[in-house]
């Protein structure tokens, strides 16, 4: 049996890696009901349909730049194919399981070059394992990025082996195509001019870099050549990178932009398991002893871990000051695992100063890294490194992350220090299965991508079938979305990801984070057109059907509801319009002591609103008191325990001179600047006005 398994080809054993993989994540993301990293999912997958429909690259019809080509082009076909949305998604992460899957071709080759076929098999394996493989359930680049970047890295160690014009062509065609799936690949560019130099100072020779001068004149004329367009264009280079363009312009702290390459780094080295971090090190004190093959590897890998690290540090301390983000790292995972392998082909050298230095800096990293800062709700798209502690969060060792740390940290590099050099192969077969164990409560724990997208999908459509817009509206029909703010903004992003029949997005004081394409609205308060909502150029809305939140209450009448949310599709009987006005309510569905919603043209009928209290800001139970004004109106109250969980209060409501009016009251109330420490909100509030749901009188 082992003579018959030895004689099978490496490619088939890398095909079989690739296939158990895709099996494995086909199977999994059946279990992602529905996206929840918003706004990007729903970009992309906009800017797929928008190229399948009709070939331009836009969303909501807006032309957009800077966003990645690439991967919305992979999924096209797929909308383009499926005319429900619902399996298109499905189709999108059967997508994404192949693509990403690929990541161990790419990793087979860079350890190749440096271990044995076993070996190399190993470090394919190791690939498709990494807990970032969740990413095949959601819309983003992740899944396209992953292999482009190890094919980049590999297309690298081999201009470093033979700098000639053939791999210099090939590295230049990776770089565009690395660039053309995400604008981060930029930061490629440093670490392409600055591979031959660490290569040279590995190999203390500076002879070496005599071959790569082609490459640094073909950059500098690359660089001239743009200066002088964009000055021709009257641009800014920045303007090169579309809608990401604020990211090259300045206002960036040195001194917060080093704090966060450094968190990025502390937090890169937790998520690929120290060893691997440890071996980089090593590898580079004791670099002139190494081959040239391994000289190569060492060098690429280094300059794309300062580069990388660097460039998302930047951004983060600028732009998401809230997160570390491995979800733009972990494609260094497999290139640092290759060096562990290449340590097991060479017998597990282990000088002892430079061994102990870097295995004492690796652990001291992960150790210093403020985990409180950052494990929280933004951890659950991007950062992945941090969710395993976040899921044990009760059970942690002393009570505290970095001590839970130390000791899997110290076990995992006693392994790696005192292991036999005939057993160094356990020291990545532990790291295959610290990663296999770490990926299941990213993807299927409380914290996780599973349990997110059902959370956002609660949030947005709870109850519903996720295409039920597209099910009650004729084909052909369009819907328009208002956005008040009083409405979770997954109420619009989650509807309109799943049914086509959604069309233009309106907002009356605010677009939805993030939002693209999205046109602001007036509500006319005189005159005949009174209630009627207009665009910036004056002209009324028509739509024949519009999803609305329940602060709008257009003529016309409901055709579905979403009674727990509070949204409704509604036929319209006219121009977008709303007959409802509110106040006492701050955009953030807090109120006031008090609350008046009146309705305009009405004959009566029952009003249902839906209050939660906060646990944050209060400790008993608040009364909330209904009245209509109108003589045949009635009263309701009801208390609201602070537990956060919804409460409907119903009241009847009769017509005064054609106007419907209910008064709410809110007792007691809480001002949070001097009830939570820390706060500088200096608001009266009262309740969370989630939704009001208006049955006319039949």
């Amino acid at each position: 049996m082992t003579e018959r398994l030895a004689r099978v080809p490496a490619w088939a054993w890398l095909a079989g890696i690739v296939g158990l993989s895709w099996l494995l994540r086909l199977w999994l993301v059946r279990g992602m009901a529905a996206p929840f990293v918003f706004v990007d999912e729903a970009i992309y997958t906009e800017l797929a349909r928008s190229l399948a429909d009709t070939g331009s690259f836009a969303v909501r019809e807006t032309a957009v730049s800077g966003y990645s080509i690439l991967y919305p082009a992979l999924l096209a076909p797929v909308y383009a194919l499926f005319d429900n949305l619902v399996d298109a998604y499905a189709a999108a992460k059967a997508t994404n399981a192949v693509v990403m899957s690929l990541a161990a071709i790419p990793t087979y080759l860079l350890a190749r070059r440096v271990t044995g076929e076993r070996l190399a098999l190993l470090g394919a394996a190791i690939a498709v394992v990494v807990p970032s493989m969740a990413y095949t359930g959601t819309m983003t680049t992740e899944s396209l990025f992953y292999p482009v970047a190890l094919g980049f890295a590999f297309v690298l160690v081999r201009y470093l082996e033979r700098p000639g014009w053939p791999w210099l062509a090939a590295l230049v065609a990776a770089l565009v195509i690395a660039f053309a799936t995400r604008s981060q690949s930029l930061a490629f560019v440093p670490a392409i001019a600055t591979a031959p130099l660490l290569l040279a100072l590995l190999r203390s020779r500076w002879s070496a870099l005599r071959p790569f001068v082609p490459l640094y004149a073909l950059g500098a004329g690359a660089a001239i050549g743009l200066v002088v367009l964009q000055a021709v264009r009257g641009r800014s280079l920045s303007d090169l990178l579309g809608a990401y363009s604020i990211v090259g312009e300045g206002g960036y702290d040195v001194g917060q932009v080093l704090r966060f390459w450094l968190w990025h780094v502390e937090e890169l080295d937790l998520y690929v398991g120290i060893v691997p971090f440890a071996a980089l090190m090593l590898a580079l004190l004791v670099g002139r002893g190494l081959s040239d093959r391994l000289q190569e590897h060492v060098a690429a890998a280094a300059v794309l871990v300062f580069w990388s690290t660097l460039a998302v540090g930047a951004f983060a301390s600028r732009f998401a000051s809230d997160r570390v983000q491995d979800r733009y790292l972990f494609f260094l995972a497999p290139i640092l695992v290759v060096i562990v392998l290449a340590w097991v082909e060479l017998d597990a050298p282990r000088p002892r100063a430079p061994t102990l230095a870097s295995a004492a800096i690796a652990l001291a990293l992960v150790l210093v890294f403020p985990y409180v800062r950052f494990i929280g709700e933004p951890a659950k798209s991007d950062s992945l490194g941090l969710i395993p502690l976040w899921t044990i969060n009760e059970h942690l060792v002393a009570g505290r992350y970095w001590t839970t740390v130390a000791v899997v940290g110290v076990a995992v590099l006693a392994l790696y220090l005192l292991v036999p050099a005939r057993y160094a192969v356990v020291v990545p077969l532990v790291l295959l299965v610290l990663f296999a164990v770490l990926s299941r409560p990213v993807w299927s724990g409380p914290h996780g991508f599973v349990s997110a997208g059902i959370g956002a999908l609660r949030q947005g459509n709870p109850g519903l079938p996720r295409d039920w817009i597209d099910r009650a509206v004729p084909g052909g029909e369009e819907v328009a979305v208002l956005w008040t703010g009083r409405a979770d903004r997954f109420t619009v992003n989650m509807n309109e990801f799943f049914n086509r029949r959604v069309g233009h997005v309106y907002y009356t004081d605010e677009p939805t984070p993030g939002g693209i394409g999205e046109i602001q609205v007036t509500r006319l308060t005189d005159g005949a057109r009174a209630g009627v909502f207009v665009d910036p150029n004056g002209q009324v809305i028509e739509a024949r059907y519009a999803l609305l939140d329940g602060s709008v209450i257009p003529d016309g009448r409901v055709v579905a509801r979403n009674e727990t949310v509070g949204t409704a599709l509604w036929r319209l009987a006219g121009p977008l319009s709303s007959r409802e006005m509110i106040t006492g309510i701050y955009p953030d569905t807090w109120s006031g002591p008090r609350v008046r919603w009146s309705l305009l043209r009405c004959e009566g009928g029952r009003l249902t609103v839906t209050v939660r209290s906060d646990p944050s800001l209060f400790t008993a139970a608040q009364l909330l008191r209904a009245s209509s004004r109108a003589d045949s109106g009635s009263e309701a109250a009801t208390r609201v325990a602070p537990t956060g969980e919804r409460v409907a209060l119903p009241v009847r409501a009769a017509p005064s001179g054609g106007t419907c009016t209910v008064d709410y009251t809110v007792t007691p109330t809480a001002n949070p600047s001097e009830e939570i420490p820390g706060s500088t909100d200096d608001r009266e509030l009262g309740l969370h006005f989630d939704a009001f749901l208006w049955e006319p009188r039949r």
